[in-house]
């Protein structure tokens, strides 16, 4: 037994949770904030046997891209100037860990 950890930006969770739930996964949605962009991402828990897991990478895989956009940036000059400066960063994708599973009982 495996326990998927995948942390995926906000704008491609709806996508990736409902096509997770289509293909049959049971899932917990958790509503996380990147630290680096402060972003909304989702965190999201899927239980599974070992045997789906490349299933479950090649959905999430497919929902959820990288992108770059443009993002507001501070840079201080000194005397409290603080003027903002865009930079384009990646945003989007999806981080996955997957972790064995001891135990896994349904209270």
């Amino acid at each position: 037994m495996k326990m998927v950890l995948a942390i995926i930006n906000y704008d491609d969770s709806q996508d990736v949770i409902s096509s997770l739930m289509k293909a049959g996964f049971s899932i917990t949605k958790l509503a996380t904030t990147g630290g680096f962009l402060k972003a909304g991402n989702v965190t999201i828990l899927i239980g599974l046997d070992e045997s789906k897991l490349d299933e479950c990478f090649d959905i999430i895989r497919e929902h959820s891209s990288s992108r770059k956009q443009i993002m507001p940036a501070t840079a201080e000059l000194g005397m409290g100037f603080f003027p903002s400066t865009p930079v384009q960063v990646e945003v989007g994708g999806a981080t996955v860990f997957v972790l064995n599973v001891e135990r896994f009982e349904k209270l």
